[in-house]
């Protein structure tokens, strides 16, 4: 059992570690292209890398005609309206701010999952750890920017990201209730490839077609952010469908992706550099992932 909850937690790890570059990708990409289009493009690929993975080949599309639903609802959620919704919401707010929301993820989660899955409800030290983790994620997004923004547009932004938040919660509860319907590579490749489809053409009338010649830093940034989507999203569904594995326990590790985003920025990036105040939120972060995993191993323990 020990053993099993120390390959989740390195499997959730590695996949949030990948997600936190994404952060560079994009900066490094987006100035060529618009967002719904790189997004679509993006997903795209990563269903094609994924394709070849997997051992149901032979049957991946009796696999999805069979169980269309669950793979057309997690394509509209995971894919579609969930970057529909991140892009356009990340967009209307300051950076700061969106990095704050965007990284309370973990307790929308949570209070999704208490009110649907009832081996995963709140208790009052679960919720200590998730706010703990949140002030971290809180002081290490302040240094990434301004709070300060105009507008009734920041409240649309605010509300989006939440939205992104929520609709991200209910995802991660369908894929661990669908425990052996769809594998999970098939679910990831069949997600992406159609949901970047979706994204794609939904771009087309917002943002028009952009095709033209673009240097290699930008195919160098899809060519990542494709790859390491692939991987996380065919990691994360896999553990959601483990046994035993809580949604809300899983999502608290997503806490360090803001955290590994911004250590990611301060190395590849020349403007992103250090402060007290960031070195500070990543230390307390460290401790609510520390004290949830010794509350889970004193679990097993009893």
């Amino acid at each position: 059992m020990r053993t099993k909850l120390s390959s989740t937690i390195f499997l959730a790890i590695l996949a949030c570690l990948l997600w936190a570059s994404a952060f560079v990708g994009i900066k490094i990409g987006l100035p060529y292209t618009t967002p719904l289009q790189f997004a679509g493009i993006r997903f795209f690929i990563s269903g094609l890398i994924i394709l070849p993975f997997c051992s149901q080949r032979r049957d991946y599309f009796r696999l999805i005609l069979k169980n269309w639903k669950v793979v057309f609802v997690i394509t509209l959620l995971q894919t579609f309206v969930h970057y529909s919704l991140f892009y356009t919401g990340i967009s209307m707010v300051p950076g700061a701010l969106g990095a704050i929301v965007v990284g309370s993820g973990p307790v929308f989660v949570a209070i999704v999952a208490h009110f649907s899955m009832p081996d995963d409800k709140m208790s009052l030290k679960k919720a200590g750890v998730i706010l703990l983790g949140l002030t971290g994620v809180v002081l290490v997004s302040l240094e990434r920017g301004s709070l300060s923004g105009e507008g009734k547009l920041i409240l649309v932004g605010i509300a989006l990201l939440i939205l992104t938040n929520i609709n991200s919660g209910f995802t991660n509860i369908i894929v661990a209730k669908d425990k052996d319907k769809v594998p999970p590579l098939v679910l990831s490749s069949a997600s992406m490839i159609v949901g970047g489809l979706m994204l794609f053409l939904f771009s087309i009338p917002i943002e028009g077609l952009h095709f033209s010649a673009k240097p290699f830093e930008y195919y160098a940034a899809l060519a990542w952010l494709s790859f390491l989507s692939a991987a996380a999203f065919s990691i994360w569904f896999t553990l959601l469908k483990r046994p035993g594995v809580k949604v809300s326990d899983l999502n608290m590790w997503k806490f360090i992706i803001p955290v590994f985003g911004a250590i990611f920025a301060w190395i590849l990036l020349p403007d992103e550099h250090p402060d007290v105040l960031s070195i500070a939120g990543m230390i307390i972060t460290g401790s609510s992932l520390f004290l949830l995993n010794y509350l889970n191993r004193k679990k097993i323990v009893r």
